[in-house]
């Protein structure tokens, strides 16, 4: 079956997720994790992205932005994705692609699923048994949402600003969240929805979508719905 085209809508959140070919190593060592985190910061500004949440895993990268125009997205992409590739290339000796192919994403229903899909994102390097908690991974912004450092990289969503009235509130129910991670059913159907691109949202979002566009947004329904999850905050 051929791929879908990519769908960016401006002012919309998007889970974006680009891999190492065949999950082959994308980071050799501190340096590129570096190189790869001003690339994202640089890039982001050029190109009219506001970045939200972001983790640098061994062989691939996910990341949680707005773009603020239809070409806002790929530009961003093309430009983190060349410039990287070209540095990697030169500083470990090597030749050739290094991404699995074009990049994958999802648009998000900000206010039903921005805060489950940045705990899915986050937790990631607990899901791949590199740490033992989202907040000890030294290359994602988990720290930065749960308050416990700045990352001048990041804007927070204003699906963030609900969760408290204070700065310290915020971090501590984000935190909280975090710390609990996300069901294996969240995390299948954000991870899912990211790498098909199927829009992520409930009927009426996804419904009011889809008169914009001839490309279908979700696939064929079959068997029980997924049902939205909950954010409490205790």
């Amino acid at each position: 079956m051929a791929r879908l085209p990519r769908l960016t809508l401006p002012g919309l959140p998007h889970y974006v997720i680009q891999r190492g070919n065949n999950l082959q190593p994308i980071f050799m060592d501190g340096q590129d994790y570096v190189c790869m985190k001003e690339l994202l910061r640089d890039m982001a500004r050029r190109c009219g992205v506001v970045l939200h949440a972001f983790i640098l895993l061994p062989n691939q990268v996910h990341l949680l932005l707005t773009p603020e125009t239809a070409e806002s997205l790929p530009q961003f992409m093309q430009s983190v994705g060349r410039t990287y590739v070209r540095t990697f290339n030169n500083r470990h000796g090597r030749s050739g692609t290094l991404w699995e192919g074009r990049y994958r994403a999802t648009v998000l229903e900000a206010q039903a699923w921005l805060l489950p899909a940045m705990v899915v994102l986050e937790s990631q390097a607990v899901e791949q048994g590199l740490v033992g908690r989202a907040v000890d991974y030294a290359w994602s912004s988990a720290r930065h949402n749960a308050g416990l450092q700045v990352d001048g990289t990041l804007r927070l969503h204003a699906a963030y600003w609900s969760l408290g009235d204070t700065p310290f509130s915020r971090e501590a129910a984000y935190a909280h969240l975090l710390s609990r991670g996300a069901s294996e059913e969240v995390t299948e159907v954000v991870l899912g929805a990211a790498l098909k691109g199927w829009v992520l949202g409930g009927d009426s979002f996804v419904q009011g979508l889809q008169q914009g566009t001839e490309r279908r947004l979700s696939r064929q329904k079959a068997g029980r719905p997924v049902a939205v999850p909950a954010v409490k905050v205790e």
